[in-house]
């Protein structure tokens, strides 16, 4: 398994290639991602490789939770790893898990080849599995994603039936450094106080 690319961007169109000590390797990544690039420039990405019959696919990614997020959509019945990248194209991940939590089809339906059959099974598959994506692109010192750890409180909180604007609310004003768990007790406890006044 080929999990992390090192190297070159030496072309840029549909995908990226990445030149590793003279081996020039073809990543799919996000259309936003192929913006953000230039040739030359050096980039690092966790990958996935697809094992196919007639190809080897890589698929990379910026941050260890996009990573994780793209693994845990091609886990839905029905999701190849092409409509997940897509999915993936279409905002931040909490964003993407943000909708799924509240199950927002018309979000997840914007991506070509998602019908409403695959985003209702997206929805009942991942909703109660979000809170559990790892997080990072911005670690702090013990590995965890600081602002990673905030959006997976509030993915629990709207999984629990709370709105995105509750649930953000409700963990703005947290420390960045404390556990979930801890997190969460800390987020109900103020939603009960604000709802008593």
């Amino acid at each position: 398994m080929i999990a992390q690319i090192k190297g070159t961007i030496v072309a840029l169109g549909k995908n990226l290639v990445v030149d590793v000590n003279g081996v020039g390797y073809e990543i799919a990544v996000v259309p936003a991602l192929i913006l953000e690039m230039r040739v030359g420039a050096a980039v690092t990405l966790h990958t996935f490789l697809n094992v196919r019959e007639d190809a080897l696919e890589l698929y990379g990614f910026l941050s260890v939770r996009e990573l994780a997020f793209f693994k845990q959509l091609i886990s839905v019945s029905g999701v190849g790893p092409k409509s997940a990248l897509n999915i993936c194209g279409l905002g931040k991940v909490e964003e993407i898990q943000n909708a799924i939590a509240r199950g927002d089809l018309i979000f997840l339906t914007k991506v070509s080849g998602i019908g409403r059959k695959t985003a209702e099974r997206i929805v009942v598959e991942l909703k109660d599995k979000l809170a559990l994506v790892g997080g990072a692109s911005d670690s702090d010192a013990d590995g965890r994603s600081a602002s990673g750890v905030l959006g997976e409180v509030a993915d629990v909180l709207i999984g629990m039936g709370y709105s995105e604007v509750e649930a953000r609310n409700a963990v703005k004003d947290l420390p960045r450094d404390g556990e979930v768990g801890e997190l969460l007790k800390m987020a109900l406890r103020r939603r009960r106080i604000e709802n008593r006044e």
